[in-house]
């Protein structure tokens, strides 16, 4: 059976190739979540008036890896005391973010979140909410370091090492 949760984490670009790397993630999709206006372009959403973050769908087989582990890994990739803003990249769609579908997931999350905050003087601004709305990227945001090795992203590449190395327990 497979579950999925959401991740704003910046750019979508480097967040869904971090997760991508994962062993037990099974598909991830690139998209703008959570705002107000149906069906946005990019183009739309860089005008800050839509409310949308950039987010990615992260399906994952719960055998192989569980939200606990995915939500570690998306912590080391983010500040989660920026507000709308991660690396270079700035603005309300680059807000963090955890969006849930399934309600069983917020206990997880939230001890989660709060053993997070306790590693900061400042205080956690990544939303905790439901999925409100999901609307995939145009295709040339999916998997666009896939197809872009040398392109843009505002996480180091250790990272991208650490995902491909750490097995899920």
């Amino acid at each position: 059976m497979k579950r999925e949760i959401y991740f704003a984490g910046g750019c979508f670009w480097g967040t869904e190739h971090f997760f991508k790397l994962m062993e037990g993630v099974t598909e991830t999709q690139v998209g703008y979540a959570n705002g107000t206006l149906e069906n946005p372009t990019y183009e739309q959403v860089c005008t800050h008036t839509t409310g949308h973050a950039e987010t990615v769908r992260v399906q994952y087989d719960p055998e192989k890896i569980g939200l606990e582990f995915l939500l570690d890994m998306f912590f080391k990739a983010i500040d989660p005391t920026l507000k709308d803003q991660q690396g270079h990249d700035v603005g309300p769609q680059y807000r963090t973010g955890i969006y849930y579908t399934d309600p069983a997931d917020v206990p997880v999350i939230e001890q989660r979140v709060a053993v997070e905050a306790e590693r900061y003087f400042k205080p956690i601004v990544t939303e905790v909410l439901p999925l409100q709305c999901f609307y995939p990227a145009e295709e040339r945001h999916q998997d666009y370091l896939g197809k872009n090795p040398d392109g843009y992203c505002h996480l180091p590449l250790g990272l991208f090492e650490l995902a491909r190395r750490v097995k899920p327990s």
